[in-house]
């Protein structure tokens, strides 16, 4: 049997380039008597903009630290170890760069392994241990903790999470087996499946105390000195920490359950990670903890090795990192300063443009329109908004105030944008009118001014066509929700210069936008490809392939919403105008549905109605429907649905819409909402075979989103 030192030696010797997490031990005398302490804290050396992490090496470095203080525990030199982090980090979790280059099952059990090997040294010492979570715990930085005997946590704590599900693997440093154990089964989905499957939702320190994860709660200033003290009297007996009792009856079955219909209407069985870790979860109903952790181990080995978690990581990195550098983007000194914005349209778009530019830039905002009724409505929205951020806490009063004077209307475009900086247009997606807006503002803003479009369809350069300075239009495409979806499209049109891009891109960084440089090409990148998905689906229904069949067959790609589902939250108008778009462009690919359009004529929001709760066939909808006789399998709607993507990201690349795929799969990811464990879609199109049949070639190279060769 190899010793936890050999196998993370071992696995030190696969990942030479790990930022080393050191394990510091100090000592001093507890107040009130309670005698000699050990408090180890765990630091990379560098700021907490780089966090904390654990490759073999800092596991090798924990491991020496607990050698020294079980020595000192054995002896009776100490009374209590504590483990704690750096400034405003404790430890998020497990090194994913050192595990995209593990290539052998055997190398991912050692990970696995070697973390449970070190961590649960934590709970056998001879005296009590203590974790003081002082700031972000995620993954293997929350399970060190879970291993000690006692918890406290920081009321200023930004974000603790299990978030392995999220990515694809299981919490499998003790989290699916001990969490259960101590919290009950129920709390301990939550944390686990549905605050993952949730885009990584994050716990505050005041839920991790109501959860029952940590003991104790105390302010953030004085956190450490607090918990010491804390510590000091549970060691001299003066508190006694109370957990409640575990259910171990129907209600853990019932938790695991919950957990299951969670994964089904998230990844439809399309992913393993949240099936696996709920296996375990239940599994750990009987308490016994070396069974739990030796089925995390094996969990953990095959998800590593597996495509999903690959995919997983692929995507973390596109919006960890890629999304900060936006391929192609101009040098960021050519930016201009941005002091005042003018929003043409005040329809509900334009609203949440307006509020969004208020909030984030804190620049005066004009809205105009072409009535003063519409202004009024569209300032009302922002100030009801504001309104409702008051009401929740997440401003204050001035906060309040200040956004509420910085948006006004303006019918007189010359008074409203005649020192703007920056205009952003959201008026109806015609492009007559948009040309007619352009030119009336043109006439009136200093020369410096952006004019930017925020058409998801139509051509930039051509909205620019007319005017005498063309160069500083820009595509500034947002999508819906504009609060929630990270999303933007920058478009350069034929004649944008670097100055109005830099300044659009830098406007969109403070906006806390994820950007992406695209070519002005019909539809750009997510309507495109959307439309194309979504077209294929709509072909094979109006050949003869019942809706349902049609909408089924795209389940196992787990996306948040059936293609008709998103057709309504789209709206089919819009849907059809895009199509209409598209196919005038690019009619060989694209066609416009008959019953479709025969469903916009007649006034219908979607194809379902939801009178039982649950989405069905509209009958007025199934009476418009006019369909051939050809009716396909779910599995031929899907092959073919697949290939029509695949064959458009190809054209799209040829035809250089962005850089390269990785841009396309974080389009999807942040604009559409696309699963994170398909890496956006050209991982999948790869080890599906699809992008091999309809192009001849992967997307990607082995080991990008996929196991190394």
């Amino acid at each position: 049997m190899s010793t936890t030192a050999e196998l993370l030696k071992g696995a030190a010797e696969l990942f030479p380039d790990e930022v080393v997490t050191q394990a510091h031990v100090r000592h001093f005398d507890l107040p009130f008597g309670a005698g000699r302490f050990a408090l180890i804290t765990l630091d990379n050396g560098l700021d907490h903009t780089k966090p904390t992490t654990f490759g073999p090496q800092s596991l090798a470095n924990l491991n020496a630290a607990i050698d020294q203080v079980e020595k000192e525990a054995a002896e009776g030199s100490i009374t209590g170890i504590g483990l704690t982090g750096k400034p405003f980090i404790f430890a998020v979790g497990a090194d994913l760069k050192g595990v995209e280059l593990l290539k052998k099952h055997e190398d991912a059990l050692a990970i696995g392994k070697g973390g449970h090997d070190v961590f649960k040294r934590l709970s056998s010492l001879a005296v009590p241990t203590f974790a003081y979570y002082n700031g972000a715990a995620m993954g293997g930085g929350v399970e060190a903790g879970l291993h000690c005997t006692y918890r406290t946590v920081s009321r200023a704590i930004p974000a603790f999470s299990l978030p392995e599900v999220f990515l694809g693997l299981v919490p499998g440093w003790g989290g699916c087996t001990l969490l259960p154990n101590l919290i009950g089964a129920d709390r301990a989905v939550s944390v686990i499946i549905e605050n993952s499957l949730n885009q990584n939702r994050q716990l505050k320190g005041k839920q991790v105390f109501e959860l029952g994860i940590a003991d104790a709660l105390f302010d953030g200033a004085d956190f450490l000195e607090q918990s010491l003290l804390w510590t000091a009297r549970v060691l001299k007996g003066d508190v006694q920490v109370d957990r409640a009792e575990i259910d171990r009856g129907e209600a853990w079955d019932q938790a695991v359950e919950r957990g299951r219909f969670i994964a089904d209407s998230k990844v439809h069985g399309a992913a393993p990670a949240a099936y696996r870790a709920l296996e375990i979860i239940s599994a750990a109903k009987n308490g016994d903890l070396r069974q739990g952790f030796d089925a995390e181990d094996q969990a953990l080995a095959d998800l590593i090795m597996g495509e999903e978690l690959r995919s997983g990581i692929y995507s973390f990195n596109l919006v960890q990192k890629r999304a900060k550098r936006p391929a192609g983007a101009p040098d960021r000194s050519l930016a201009r300063p941005v002091t005042k914005v003018g929003v043409v349209g005040a329809g509900l778009m334009a609203s949440q443009l307006a509020l969004l530019f208020a909030r984030r830039l804190e620049v005066q905002v004009v809205l105009t329109d072409i009535d003063q009724e519409r202004i009024d409505k569209g300032v009302g929205y922002v100030h009801g908004e504001i309104d409702k951020l008051l009401a929740k806490g997440r401003i204050g009063n001035d906060k309040a105030n200040r956004l509420k004077a910085a948006v006004t209307g303006s019918l007189d475009k010359a008074a409203g944008f005649g020192d703007a900086d920056f205009v952003i247009e959201a008026v109806f997606e015609e492009m007559g009118v948009k040309q007619q807006v352009f030119a009336e503002v043109e006439a009136v803003v200093p020369a410096h001014t952006i004019l930017a479009t925020n058409t998801s369809s139509l051509s930039v350069s051509e909205m620019a066509s007319k005017l005498k300075h063309p160069e500083r239009v820009v595509g500034f495409h947002f999508f819906n929700p504009v609060a929630i979806l990270p999303l933007l499209e920058i478009v350069r049109g034929e004649k944008t210069d670097d100055a109005s891009l830099a300044t659009a891109f830098a406007v969109a960084k403070k906006l806390k936008k994820t950007a992406v440089l695209v070519k002005d090409a019909p539809a750009f990148v997510v309507n495109r490809i959307l439309t194309r998905f979504m077209g294929e689906i709509q072909n094979v229904i109006d050949e003869g392939t019942p809706v349902a069949v049609a909408e089924k067959a795209v389940e196992p790609l787990g996306l948040p919403m059936s293609p008709l589902v998103l057709l309504e939250l789209v709206g089919p108008a819009i849907g059809l105008h895009v199509s209409e778009t598209l196919a005038g462009a690019f009619p060989d690919r694209f066609k416009v549905s008959p019953n479709l359009a025969a469903v916009v004529k007649a006034g219908k929001r979607g194809f379902y109605v939801y009178d039982s709760g649950k989405p069905e066939l509209d009958p007025e909808v199934a009476a418009l429907l006019v369909q051939g006789d050809s009716v396909l399998t779910e599995e031929q709607v899907r092959a073919r649905v697949l290939e029509a993507v695949a064959q458009e990201i190809g054209l799209m690349l040829d035809e250089g819409v962005v850089a390269e795929a990785q841009d396309i799969d974080l389009c999807l990811i942040t604009g559409a909402g696309w699963p994170f464990h398909l890496g956006g879609i050209t991982p999948y199109l790869d080890r599906s075979g699809t992008a091999e049949k309809a192009n001849g070639k992967r997307f990607l190279p082995v080991g990008v989103a996929s196991v190394p060769a």
